[in-house]
């Protein structure tokens, strides 16, 4: 197994794209700690559940994946995204998943955003904590949304920034 190639095509490599087998598995360590979430501590696991698993999960995100991208190239776009795979296993029939994924969705996203944030706020107090001239500091928290923090000679004071 380890040493195979295959082909979009399933035909061996011959048309071109070959790629290693086990190069399309996810990580049997990712896999195992997955199966292992659902057994009592104690529990075992064989060597060949794990490649079962590790092969049947992922054929279904190359299933998957492989009608999103279908519909993608039809829409002339490069990037699949995550309204993609959704569509994706509603067309091909797994309804039941799309709820809890667009709930996933929807929080992986606004916890992306949130970091974004606070990443940026982290930024800004870094660059006025340096006592950059009041014109530069301006700047940067005008593009960064807050033009309230004031010190009594006008300057800008990096102390009384926000939390975002």
């Amino acid at each position: 197994m380890a040493n195979t190639t295959t082909s979009p095509d399933g035909d061996g490599g011959e048309s071109g794209g070959s790629v290693r087998e086990h190069d399309r598995y996810l990580p049997i360590a990712n896999i195992s700690r997955i199966m292992k979430r659902a057994l009592p501590p104690n529990g075992k696991i064989g060597k060949d559940a794990k490649d079962t698993v590790q092969e049947c999960v992922s054929e279904f995100i190359s299933f998957i994946t492989s009608e999103a991208s279908d519909k993608c190239q039809k829409e002339k776009r490069k990037t699949v995204n995550g309204e993609d795979l959704l569509w994706a296993m509603s067309t091909l029939g797994f309804e039941d998943y799309l709820e809890p994924l667009k709930v996933y969705l929807a929080r992986y996203r606004e916890v992306s955003y949130i970091s974004l944030l606070l990443l940026s706020s982290c930024y800004v107090r870094l660059i006025l904590s340096f006592h950059l001239p009041v014109y530069v500091a301006e700047t940067i928290l005008l593009l960064h949304g807050d033009s309230n923090n004031r010190d009594a000679a006008g300057g800008v004071s990096g102390e009384e920034l926000p939390v975002v």
